[in-house]
């Protein structure tokens, strides 16, 4: 009778519907580092440059752009393994300050955030691969909207396709881009043993082109944290991590000093062959120095760049995906977002909401000026998510935390998102202010959608219906538990 039923059991968790435990440590890694390194570092150096006025400092920004990401990772790190549940910082806030303010975060995200980055990588990519063919001038306005949807509407369909297609691409793809990266530091360094590193000597490194302020300041950390949005994304998939109490903390602490490193090389490497003016006067900064220094073999650069970027849009649907599904889990998104495949056992509505809102997003219009706006909305999630970890130790001191952090951690990071914020808001008002607009849009949401219970019939059967045909569409269901577990664990509380 017991190995009848542990064959039954083998055989219905085999055929079950649920998420599947496919990332190990090298995917885990590969999902840090290909979400971290996307369009970023090819965008966001100008903007860095810009802000903080001088070679030196912009440099010193990144390094500590990498540094406040490790900070804010090993807090990360103790949420993930004390809340083992997918949806990063929406799950946390969730699970710690109730309802509320767990879906502002989710609807910013949803809404703008996610959407947004999508986009800009997605028209990154896009610009790179038509480079060369217009070589003179910028390539046609709907020829990149165009080849930016076809490359999302791609990796929406590897995704909704398989798990192990979708992280299989991410590996591949973190290698090619870390390549491409290798390249630019490795010629930069080259260009450095052959003395050209003018621009790096201190006394000319830190000649201001304007007045440093505190605020110019904070606005280059923001422009670098676009370079450095993702380190947290491996949260958003922890149910699907094998192991994740040993591979969560393990993957961060291998991929975010690596991230560090080689951004910060490759900023030193645009320096050895550029000018300032020449890289603020570029909107391919990456083009440019293959133009400069790699002649016949220039068109390496954008081919290795449309590669990264091309892998960052997968590692960005892949877990943002994710958080409509956590957050349909919850009840605060319509019920057919947490389902998956039956076959598959992907995500798939989830997958085309998040598909649908970027090419959306990029129908509407230039969307790189809106960097500094989705990197304060970032911010403003990591730090509430920060304080949902003090709160938890002040609340529940006795719960058991696989990994503890210092308390010092938590409270440096802290410190510095209170500084950020306050002067992004004085430098850019209307940025930020908008940022928080339109997540306090969310308040009356959440109240109309997931506070009211006792909604009107008809509003019922029209959401059911609507649900019934997506599920028929898609060819989707609710995850399912082991029943064999469910009914041996009632068995035993019978026999007690």
């Amino acid at each position: 009778m017991g190995d009848e039923v542990k064959r039954k059991k083998d055989k219905n968790k085999d055929d079950r519907v649920t998420l599947k435990k496919e990332i190990g440590l090298l995917s885990a890694c590969a999902i840090i580092i290909g979400n971290i390194i996307g369009s970023g570092i090819f965008v966001s150096p100008k903007g860095v440059l810009e802000h903080a006025g001088s070679v030196g400092l912009s440099l010193i920004v990144w390094v500590c752009g990498g540094g406040i990401c490790v900070l804010g990772s090993m807090c990360y790190a103790e949420l993930g393994v004390t809340i083992p549940k997918s949806g990063g910082d929406y799950s946390y806030v969730t699970e710690i300050f109730g309802g509320l303010i767990g879906f502002l975060l989710l609807w910013s995200a949803v809404l703008i955030m996610y959407p947004t980055t999508l986009a800009v990588i997605a028209l990154t990519f896009a610009n790179y691969v038509l480079q060369p063919a217009f070589q003179n001038c910028l390539p046609p306005y709907a020829a990149t909207r165009l080849l930016a949807t076809i490359c999302v509407l791609f990796l929406t369909w590897v995704n909704c396709s398989s798990v192990r297609w979708a992280t299989r691409i991410q590996d591949v793809f973190t290698v090619g881009k870390l390549l491409a990266l290798g390249l630019i530091i490795i010629v930069g360094l080259v260009q450095i043993g052959r003395g050209y590193y003018d621009a790096l000597v201190p006394s000319v490194a830190f000649e201001f082109s304007q007045e440093p302020s505190v605020g110019q300041i904070a606005l280059a950390f923001l422009q670098a944290s676009f370079a450095y949005s993702g380190w947290n994304f491996l949260n958003y998939v922890t149910e699907e991590v094998v192991d994740p109490r040993k591979n969560l903390p393990r993957a961060i602490y291998i991929s975010i000093p690596l991230v560090t490193l080689v951004y910060t090389m490759t900023n030193i490497a645009y320096f050895s062959s550029m000018t300032p003016e020449e890289l603020l006067a570029s909107n391919a900064v990456a083009v440019t120095f293959g133009e400069k220094l790699l002649g016949m073999f220039s068109w390496v650069m954008p081919i290795s760049v449309a590669l990264s970027t091309f892998g960052g849009i997968n590692g960005y649907l892949f877990t943002s995906s994710r958080l409509c599904f956590s957050g349909a889990r919850e009840g605060h998104l319509p019920y057919l977002l947490a389902m998956i495949h039956l076959k598959n056992c992907t995500p798939i509505p989830a997958l085309l909401v998040c598909c649908f809102a970027t090419i959306v997003i990029l129908c509407i219009g230039e969307t790189h000026n809106l960097i500094n706006y989705v990197s304060f909305i970032n911010y403003l999630s990591y730090g509430v998510t920060i304080a949902g970890l003090l709160y938890l130790r002040k609340k529940k001191p006795d719960l058991v935390r696989p990994i503890k952090v210092n308390l010092l951690i938590p409270i440096a990071y802290m410190v510095f998102w209170v500084v950020l914020l306050c002067f992004s808001l004085y430098s850019e008002p209307v940025v930020c202010g908008l940022g928080m607009v339109i997540m306090l849009t969310g308040v009356p949401v959440y109240f109309v959608g997931v506070w009211w219970k006792n909604k009107p019939k008809w509003i019922y059967r029209f959401t059911e219906k609507l649900t019934y045909m997506g599920q028929k569409a898609c060819y989707v269901m609710f995850p399912q538990e082991d029943p064999v577990e469910a009914e041996l664990l009632t068995s035993s509380k019978d026999r007690d």
